[in-house]
């Protein structure tokens, strides 16, 4: 059994690090695009007065306009795509030291293509990239002395100067550009997160948490600002039984239709949520007594018209308390307890009803 669970969370490890490297690649395809095209004008103006043989420029040509494409193409392909593209920046730093060398390490041209590759390295894979990358430079640079030789060039052309100005300033926007683009990802993947953790995942109303804030608020208003709204607490009758007699699975169907029905009664302002187990919860913001037991009727009503496809002889049915706001009412605990007093009124009286919490249950809540 460990044995299992150990190869499913391998699988799920894999699973998550590839769906992560498919987008990293991607992230990354544009902006080598531009930086190979960058570096070539940067290389090429350093190269051009030196005596080069033919298939250096063809090596240029193909790490500026091919490599890019090729690199994509080994990422998305790969099977854990994450670690493809990690390569991928390996053979930048590396392609990246041997030209340095090839330029003789020319201070302009050189610092830019190192500070560049070094800059993706950091962001990519941090510090562990940073050493790795470091690493391939220093080999790029040995196999261009061992072809070559290394030689040292301090003169900087006033050519190289303008060769190494779109890499000085169209590079980091770029870079720059991916970063706002994931830093706007992240925001939205927060805020999706944050609304996850507030909704009740089986009935998609609010939780038990969300809405016990939301009541607070409401109440805190309701004082200031001498409102009025209602709450209502809402249970289904004998749902322990459904769930014995039925199976969890029609439990469940069960609590999703009272949550469909509650979500087509309601007004866009009104605030539903699962209390917990078979109690619903609900804010009518601004509303009357009177009206919320009609919305709480028709409520009921719908429900227990329901039938389960599965389960034809099934019946369902709602007990129901309300509790409108009181200005006696210290803190939203006894506005709640009053609600619960009316829920509870309903159900000892013969269940499938609605009850209101009168003026007397509420002071003495």
């Amino acid at each position: 059994m460990l044995s299992c669970m150990q190869k499913e969370l391998t699988r799920e490890f894999m699973e998550n690090r590839q769906g992560k490297g498919l987008s990293f690649a991607k992230r990354i395809y544009r902006p080598r695009i531009i930086g190979t095209a960058m570096c070539c004008v940067s290389i090429t103006a350093v190269l051009y007065p030196l005596p080069m043989p033919g298939w250096i420029w063809a090596l240029l040509l193909v790490n500026a306009f091919v490599w890019p494409h090729l690199a994509y193409q080994l990422a998305t392909r790969a099977k854990v795509p994450y670690d493809a593209e990690q390569r991928n920046l390996l053979c930048d730093a590396l392609f990246c030291g041997f030209w340095v060398a090839m330029l003789q390490f020319t201070p302009l041209a050189a610092v830019t293509l190192l500070s560049m590759v070094t800059m993706n390295n950091v962001a990519a894979g941090g510090k562990r990239l940073l050493i790795h990358g470091a690493l391939a430079q220093m080999l790029g640079i040995c196999v261009a002395g061992l072809l070559f030789g290394l030689h040292f060039n301090p003169s900087v052309s006033q050519v190289q100067v303008y060769a190494c100005l779109p890499m000085l300033t169209l590079y980091p926007m770029a870079i720059g550009m991916v970063c706002y683009q994931l830093a706007i990802k992240l925001t939205e993947h927060k805020r999706t997160l944050s609304a996850l953790s507030r909704i009740d995942s089986l009935t998609g109303l609010l939780n038990h948490g969300s809405w016990k804030d939301l009541l607070h608020l409401k109440f805190h208003k309701c004082q200031q600002l001498r409102s009025h709204a209602t709450i209502a607490l809402i249970d289904i009758d004998h749902f322990k039984q459904i769930n014995d007699t039925y199976g969890h699975i029609v439990g469940d169907a069960v609590l999703r239709q009272l949550s469909l029905v509650l979500r087509r009664n309601l007004r866009e302002d009104d605030l539903a949520g699962r209390y917990g187990g078979d109690e619903f919860c609900v804010i009518f913001p601004l509303m009357p007594q009177e009206q919320a037991v009609r919305i709480m009727e028709r409520v009921r009503e719908t429900f227990s018209n329901y039938r389960n496809p599965h389960s034809p002889e099934l019946r369902v049915s709602l007990s129901i308390g309300l509790a409108d706001f009181h200005p006696l009412f210290t803190d939203a605990a006894m506005w709640l307890n009053a609600a619960d007093r009316a829920l509870y009124a309903a159900k000892d009286t013969g269940r499938n009803r609605v009850n209101i919490s009168d003026e007397k249950v509420a002071q003495l809540a």
